[in-house]
């Protein structure tokens, strides 16, 4: 009977032993889907959160230009994708549809985001980038200097005869230009809609004389523009966060590997690594693997 017991036993712990690495390879086989929005930074986070899941075993694929906001959220929540890059001020506008504050304070915004993500869909926040990419108005710098133009609310008397390149979310968001419009009580003379690398190409070439830039955009500096300054506060904090579905947060492994980028990539970083998207022309994928390589995240 002894024998039989420990015959039983033994061939139990081949058992286990045969299965545990098949388990894990289960584990680290399964491919996670990663969306992001149409704009440099949005492919080269992506990319960068890709090459982390590489680097811990498992499998990924990127949705570069999935599309705008709602697209890559409803596809979140349906499981389509398994995370993507938002900003606090549109889940705070656009998703979520709360009413604007008077003061636009950062954290109290994120934590409404937080807590409303959650609570309406089941969308958790795995990390807190450390970055804003802001909405703001650029124009020429000279056309500024000569006319005296520092504020948005300096441009009151030039609207009418301005044209603005915008993104196709800034222009019709509650949270971009009908804000701008509300809060200051004027509109540009014409509205163009473009994809944004159209948009730096049309100010440059005078087709437009403002654009709706972004606070980590490198072209800004790049083609002499200067941003006007949102002198009554209409345009919302964006703090870059990576959203998941809420049954990650239960998967220790995945929320280490969202966790490694946790107040890692400062303004100032994000627009030199833009930089490198626009200007030089390297790939995202690239340009986020060198970065988490110099940061000591990944291996060479």
């Amino acid at each position: 009977m002894k024998v039989k017991k420990y015959a039983m036993l033994f061939v139990l712990i081949i058992i286990i032993f045969a299965l545990f690495p098949v388990t894990a390879l289960m584990q680290k086989t399964e491919k996670v889907v990663l969306g992001s929005k149409l704009f440099n930074e949005q492919y080269i986070l992506a990319h960068m959160i890709a090459h982390l899941m590489h680097d811990n075993g498992l499998q990924t694929d990127v949705k570069e230009s999935l599309g705008g906001t709602m697209i890559n959220y409803e596809a979140l929540k349906k499981g389509n994708i398994d995370a993507y890059v938002e900003y606090t001020g549109t889940a705070y506008n656009v998703i979520l549809k709360l009413p604007p504050l008077e003061q636009w304070d950062p954290d109290e915004i994120y934590q409404k985001v937080e807590q409303g993500l959650m609570e309406q869909d089941n969308i958790a926040i795995a990390a807190r980038l450390g970055f804003r990419d802001d909405y703001a108005i650029a124009l020429h710098k000279d056309w500024m200097k000569e006319n005296d133009v520092v504020r948005i609310s300096d441009l009151e008397p030039y609207a009418d005869d301005l044209s603005l390149g915008t993104d196709p979310e800034f222009a019709s968001r509650p949270d971009g230009l009908p804000q701008i419009d509300k809060v200051y009580g004027f509109t540009f003379g014409r509205v163009r809609q473009m994809q944004p690398t159209l948009m730096y190409e049309a100010i440059k070439n005078n087709q437009v004389d403002a654009i709706g830039a972004y606070t980590t955009d490198s072209r800004v500096d790049l083609y002499n523009l200067s941003i006007v300054e949102d002198d009554k506060g209409a345009l919302p904090p964006y703090d870059a966060v990576i959203i998941v579905r809420k049954e990650f947060l239960e998967n220790e492994e995945l929320m280490k590997i969202f966790k490694i980028l946790e107040d890692q990539i400062d303004t100032e970083t994000m627009r030199r690594l833009n930089r490198l998207y626009d200007i030089d022309k390297k790939e995202a994928s690239d340009i986020a693997k060198e970065f988490l390589v110099e940061k000591g995240f990944i291996a060479p």
